[in-house]
């Protein structure tokens, strides 16, 4: 169980924690307003004693002095013979006991007779009647200082009466609510004044703290514009007064000009890095260039091992080509290099990759559907993009996967869509798959893991974009969908471009596309596909304006006759 200690302090470190999360503006406004409560309330308290001391000391030196005058008047003006008041020298004691609603009791001092009050007196025709038993008989210790009784402050004189001279005993009693209602409106004048000083200070609080935060606040303003601007130059402003604000605002400025310069440099250093990417990824093209040429030759000369040796070597001299390729086409892209461009038809472009992926696709079934869309772009990057996405379909799926590659126009758009039925990407790969050197584990990492980056940029580059959706309908149960949209050019300035796509089986099962090579005579994969894409694009240019469809198993059986 836990101790009463132990709960206190659980209770206090929640407090301190609610607290500490409460404003600083209202964290200083309310501790002002707390201070000044304490304050007004200490003060109040103090007046209230105070008063109620000074109140109750009048209320009883003005009872004594009224009793004392009383006292005076009926010495000189009351005629008693010793058992009745004589009615010629008769005084109204109601006058003086009807301003503060006195009770006046005047008694025999030697017997304890009543003899009068305020509304009767004893004659020889009536008695002093008794009015609801209140100081119906004389007290029985005498005091001449004002003493509570019966909810009155009650006051008692000794008057000689002439001409009898005898002794009676005055009681003069004033009510005691009558004090206690002064000081009850004392008490709630002071609580307001408690009340109101306190939310005055409050507000005042409130106005001198926003007053006191408002160069905290332009320093917010300014730093939130710098993050929104990127822009470490901008000034911060300074406030007038010399205090910890303005050195907290030199100190920010400081860091941000170290920051600026900092970035100043990454930012040529990065340049460099990607000028020297740049130039370097050119320069190799050309000796990779005079060595594929050369094992290409030498492959087709060889025989036997040699021969197989010479394609290994092509093959890895290809890949090496392929990633300096790659690496050259992002560095450009972060370089912001762009190659001209010209209207272009992306239908043309699929299809043309499709062909020269037709090896690949002896497994898998390959189809495309195109219609006219033309774009305002560099050739080489779009066959680069749909070649990236094909071939990452082909590669990364199993034996016997669908793969659909399409191109439409959505308005003012041109869509590409690549997708297949595959096992898809893992989820948590998802969010980074258009990263750089980003690879699916799946599959052993296969690839450089540049590919997707390559097809952000490219469509990126030609102001469009690239997203991964869900899997069409018409596609089947999971899979991968990437989906590109491109700005497309209007039919008025590119009439003389737009050409239809009309594939067909028999066109990619002729010997165009390339056989497998047989001695001498024969081509090498790479021609197979360059010989395939000259046949796609002859195809496209005698179909006029129709759509296409291409099977890819036709392409992978043709090249395994």
């Amino acid at each position: 169980m836990e101790s009463p200690g132990s709960y206190i302090r659980s209770a206090a470190r929640a407090t301190y924690s609610e607290y500490r999360s409460v404003p600083i503006r209202w964290r200083l406004a309310g501790g002002s307003a707390v201070l000044t409560f304490v304050i007004l309330a200490g003060f109040a308290a103090v007046v209230g004693i105070l008063t109620d001391r000074q109140v109750r000391t009048q209320f009883n030196d003005q009872q004594s002095a009224a009793a004392d005058h009383l006292a005076g008047e009926l010495k000189q003006r009351l005629r008693f013979d010793g058992t009745y008041f004589l009615h010629n020298a008769k005084i109204s004691l109601s006058d003086y006991a009807g301003a503060d609603r006195a009770q006046i009791r005047i008694f025999d001092a030697s017997n304890g007779q009543r003899l009068a009050s305020q509304n009767e007196f004893a004659s020889k025709q009536t008695k002093a009647p008794i009015q609801n038993g209140l100081f119906a008989t004389m007290p029985v210790h005498f005091s001449d200082r004002p003493h509570a009784q019966a909810g009155y402050l009650v006051t008692q004189r000794h008057v000689r009466l002439k001409p009898s001279n005898d002794l009676v005993t005055l009681l003069y009693a004033v009510p005691e609510d009558t004090v206690d209602q002064t000081l009850a409106r004392v008490q709630i004048f002071l609580l307001l004044g408690v009340l109101g000083g306190t939310v005055l200070a409050l507000l005042a609080g409130l106005f001198v703290s926003e007053r006191a935060m408002s160069p905290i606040k332009e320093l917010t303003a300014a730093a939130r514009e710098i993050r929104r601007t990127r822009d470490p130059r901008l000034r911060l402003p300074h406030p007038e007064a010399e205090d910890e604000i303005a050195e907290l605002a030199r100190t920010l400025e400081g860091m941000l000009a170290a920051l600026d310069a900092a970035q100043s440099d990454t930012l040529a250093m990065l340049d460099r890095q990607r000028e020297f990417v740049a130039d370097a990824s050119h320069e190799l093209r050309t000796p990779l260039t005079s060595v594929l040429a050369n094992l290409d030759l030498l492959a087709e000369e060889l025989d036997g091992e040699q021969s197989e040796t010479a394609e290994a070597a092509l093959r890895s001299t290809r890949r090496m080509r392929r990633l300096v390729g790659d690496l050259l086409l992002l560095a450009r892209a972060d370089a912001r290099r762009e190659n001209p461009r010209r209207p272009t038809d992306v239908g043309e472009v699929v299809i043309e990759a499709a062909a020269e992926l037709g090896p690949m696709a002896e497994h898998h079934e390959l189809s495309v559907s195109t219609e006219p869309a033309m774009v305002d772009g560099v050739r080489d990057e779009l066959h680069r993009l749909v070649l990236n996405l094909m071939e990452n379909a082909l590669r990364h799926t199993p034996p016997g996967t669908s793969v659909h590659a399409g191109v439409r126009r959505d308005g003012d758009q041109v869509v590409i869509e690549v997708a297949d039925t595959g096992p898809g990407i893992p989820p948590e790969l998802a969010p980074r798959v258009f990263e750089r050197f980003v690879r699916n584990g799946r599959d052993g990492g296969k690839g450089s893991g540049l590919g997707l980056a390559i097809v952000r940029s490219v469509a990126q580059s030609h102001g469009g974009t690239v997203d991964l959706e869900p899997p069409s309908d018409g596609i089947g149960e999971g899979g991968t969908r990437f989906v590109i949209r491109l700005p497309a050019l209007g039919s008025g300035s590119i009439a003389g471009h737009l050409v239809g796509a009309d594939v067909d089986v028999d066109v990619l099962d002729t010997g165009e596309l390339g056989t497998p090579a047989t001695g001498a005579g024969g081509g090498s994969a790479r021609s197979a596909g360059r010989r395939a894409a000259r046949a796609a694009a002859r195809a496209t240019a005698r179909s006029g304006d129709q759509s296409s469809s291409t099977t890819g198993r036709t392409i992978g059986r043709r090249r395994s006759r």
